[in-house]
C-alpha cells in the first residue's frame, strides 16, 4: 500500500497486542477474550508488574489455555512506560511486525482493532483517537474531558505535531517505526509516555494516522492517573517544546 502515492508500505506481519497490568485480575480475562475474538490472528502479551491481586496468575492460566497468549512477569510496579518498553522489546525480539498498545480496563474497545490494523497498511503509526470527527467518550464528567482535550491541545501546540489526540494510549506501531525512534533513550512515564512517542514519531518524519474510536471509562478497578503523573507531563512537554525550538533556530535536527 502507498502513502498518497509517495511511499510504498510492506506487509504488516503478525500483530502483538501488549496489555500492561497492575491489579487488573477482574478485567484481564474478559479483555483478552475480546481481543482474541476481534483479531484471532493476533497474539497477546500481558505485561504484569507483579500485581498483588493475582493478575499475573490469571494471565498465566490464560496463556496455558491459548497458544496465542503470553505473559511477561516484571519485578514490580515500574510504570506504564516501562511496561510498554519491555513489551516492545519482547515483541521485536520475537519477530512481530506490529506492536499494539491497549489498556486492560476496557476503555480501548478491542472491536476497533481491525480498523487500526487496516489503517496501518498505509501508515507508520495509527492512533485510536477520541478527538477527531467520529471519536467520542462515554461516562466521563465534563471536567475530565476538558482536562484531556486541554492536555492534547497543550502538547500539540508546544511540540508542533499535527495530531489531535496526542495523549491517546490506543496505538498500533509498525516494528520499523519503534526501531527508528530510539526506544533506548525514552525515560518518560505514564501520561507523558504517550506524548513522547507521538512527538518522536512525528518529528522523525513517520506518517501518523488517527482513527476515531469510542473511549469507554473503566467500570471495574481504579484509574492509575495521579497528580505526580500530570506534573511530570506538564514540565516534560514544556522542556521538549523549548528544546525543539532551540534546535530549530540553530538548524539542528529535532529528536
Amino acid at each position: 500500500m502507498t502513502d498518497g502515492g509517495q511511499r510504498r508500505y510492506g506487509p504488516l506481519g503478525t500483530a502483538l497486542v501488549i496489555i500492561p497490568t497492575f491489579n487488573e485480575a477482574d478485567n484481564i480475562k474478559p479483555i483478552v477474550s475480546r481481543v482474541r475474538a476481534a483479531v484471532p490472528e493476533a497474539h497477546v502479551l500481558v505485561a504484569d508488574d507483579n500485581s498483588p491481586d493475582g493478575t499475573g496468575k490469571v494471565a498465566d492460566e490464560l496463556a496455558a489455555e491459548d497458544e496465542h497468549v503470553y505473559v511477561l512477569h516484571r519485578k514490580g510496579k515500574e510504570g506504564l512506560g516501562a511496561a510498554y518498553l519491555a513489551g516492545f522489546r519482547w515483541g521485536i525480539d520475537h519477530g512481530y511486525g506490529v506492536l499494539i498498545e491497549m489498556d486492560a480496563d476496557g476503555s480501548h474497545p478491542p472491536e476497533e482493532l481491525p480498523r487500526l490494523l487496516t489503517a496501518l497498511g498505509g501508515a507508520d503509526l495509527v492512533i485510536g483517537s477520541r478527538w477527531v470527527p467520529g471519536g467520542r467518550i462515554v461516562n466521563w464528567p465534563k471536567s475530565r474531558e476538558f482536562l484531556s482535550r486541554g492536555a492534547s491541545t497543550y502538547s500539540r501546540l508546544l511540540l508542533d505535531v499535527d495530531v489531535r489526540d496526542v495523549t491517546a494510549g490506543f496505538r498500533a506501531f509498525r516494528k520499523e517505526t519503534l526501531e527508528g525512534i530510539g526506544l533506548d533513550t525514552i525515560a518518560s512515564q505514564g501520561y507523558c509516555f504517550q506524548v513522547d512517542l507521538t512527538r518522536r514519531t512525528a518529528h522523525a518524519g513517520y506518517h501518523v494516522v488517527e482513527v476515531p474510536i469510542t473511549f469507554v471509562e473503566r467500570e471495574i478497578g481504579d484509574s492509575k492517573m495521579s497528580r505526580d503523573i500530570m506534573a511530570e507531563a506538564l514540565w516534560r512537554i514544556a522542556a521538549w517544546g523549548v528544546e525543539d525550538r532551540v534546535k530549530k533556530a540553530l538548524g539542528r535536527k529535532r529528536t
